[in-house]
């Protein structure tokens, strides 16, 4: 057993010869799930329902753990991992359920593939300006839109523990090799990143990683400790594993190895970021949780998290605020707050940019600058990350003020522009220059 490992004897009152196996359910199972079975028939039935058009994937720590089954219709976990009705246009509802309820297959389809055309399945120009090419052919499973971070999908890490409800990346989870990324070699990966010099950073991302066992995450890990990538600085993993199976780093059958692995990485003077999906504070709160988090930082990586704002979830700063201090008092670096990507059911979650920003502003007075670290709030857009760094008036015009954190074209980054004020506006692009200017500079 490695220094890291020994570290990590558990502190918290866990029994880990009770340490459960991951036992998941899909949209097909909902009906064996106890807790889901009491709920009003109505409310099933729009679980059901919508769980036809967006990924369900939901596993029994998250069931028995994290959602209030007294006070499901306000539990924030319950939103975040089942399906709303109201996720669905009302006229695309009530002809999904009327074929659900006649049982009509081919129906069924036909109206599933409709819909899910329709809801942006790959936002921000990622098939068609983030894939890079080798000898004009692209290269499978490799995104590569800032100049010193590439992005690696893994093929055996396409999937989760269980489905966020406005993941933006749903388009993996729904069995159409052309909404897709995956790639099965860590040759290509290695060969593409020899030939690019400039990149400092690998994210490894899905899906997430941690699903897969940690022989297949080793291999892919170890790769990057070749001496001809000695430009790559920074290794991160995005995973949502710290809330939907945290036993993954402390109790399943590879859990030591996984460690071990991590530690591994760190040792070769690797800086390992383990880049944690959070949405609520209510998901750092189980003694395995923090256990998990505790083991992980004893391995030398860093845990920073990020997030989107979203309504119904966590769309009030207190929310956020209760977020950031716990997870710097775990040892846990607040890094994004998201705004929720023009994908998927973003009528049902998105915030306008003003509300957006009210309650970032409004977090960040209520915590100390410790917990002050978390940027936003930040548009994954084609063109970069712009953050809303507020509302002002010049001249008698109320602008948005804005700033790129990072730019397609490096020499956008923290370049300021303004718009015109909008208060129903959610996204870059249904904002306006301000000053009549006919294009924001990015667009020439």
């Amino acid at each position: 057993m490695n220094k890291a490992v020994e570290l990590s004897e558990n502190l918290y009152q866990i029994d880990l010869n009770e340490a459960p196996k991951l036992k998941v359910f899909t949209q097909r199972q909902l009906n064996k799930i106890p807790q889901f079975m009491k709920l009003p028939e109505d409310a099933r039935k729009g679980v059901e329902v919508a769980a036809l058009v967006f990924p369900f994937r939901v596993n029994e720590y998250v069931i028995n753990e994290l959602i209030d089954w007294d006070d499901w219709q306000n539990c924030s976990i319950f939103r975040l991992t089942f399906p709303q009705k109201e996720m669905l246009l009302d006229e695309d509802f009530a002809e999904l359920e009327k074929a659900y309820n006649a049982e009509d297959k081919a129906l069924i389809k036909e109206l599933v593939d409709r819909i899910r055309e329709g809801l942006n399945p790959h936002p921000a120009g990622q098939m068609e300006l983030n894939v890079p090419t080798v000898n004009g052919e692209p290269v499978e499973g490799i995104q590569h839109k800032y100049r010193e971070t590439v992005l690696f999908f893994p093929t055996q890490g396409q999937t989760c523990h269980s489905y966020c409800t406005f993941c933006f990346r749903w388009a993996q989870f729904v069995g159409d090799k052309d909404l897709k990324f995956a790639s099965k070699e860590v040759d290509e990966l290695v060969g593409y990143l020899k030939e690019h010099p400039e990149v400092t950073d690998v994210l490894f991302t899905g899906g997430d990683p941690m699903v897969m066992k940690t022989k297949a995450l080793k291999a892919y890990l170890e790769a990057m400790l070749d001496p001809e990538l000695d430009h790559i600085k920074t290794i991160r993993i995005g995973t949502k594993a710290l809330t939907f199976w945290p036993y993954r780093f402390v109790s399943d059958d590879d859990s030591a190895e996984l460690i071990e692995t991590l530690e591994k990485v760190v040792r070769s003077g690797k800086h390992l970021a383990i880049m944690a999906h959070y949405n609520h504070w209510k998901e750092l709160t189980t003694d395995i949780a923090k256990e998990a988090i505790r083991r992980i930082r004893a391995t030398g990586a860093e845990i920073r998290s990020q997030g989107p704002l979203l309504r119904g979830i966590n769309d009030n700063a207190e929310d956020w605020a209760t977020m950031w201090k716990l997870q710097v008092s775990l040892g846990i670096i607040p890094y994004y707050m998201f705004v929720e990507r023009d994908t998927g059911a973003r009528h049902y979650f998105e915030v306008p940019l003003v509300e957006a920003w009210t309650i970032y502003r409004e977090a960040q007075q209520k915590v100390s600058g410790v917990c002050r670290t978390a940027r936003g709030p930040s548009m994954s857009a084609s063109p970069g990350k712009v953050e809303v760094q507020g509302v002002a008036e010049v001249n008698g015009e109320k602008i948005f003020t804005l700033r790129f954190i990072q730019g397609r074209n490096p020499d956008w980054v923290q370049r300021p522009f303004f718009a015109k004020y909008d208060e129903k506006a959610g996204w870059l692009d249904h904002l306006k220059p301000a000053f009549g200017e006919e294009k924001f500079f990015f667009e020439e």
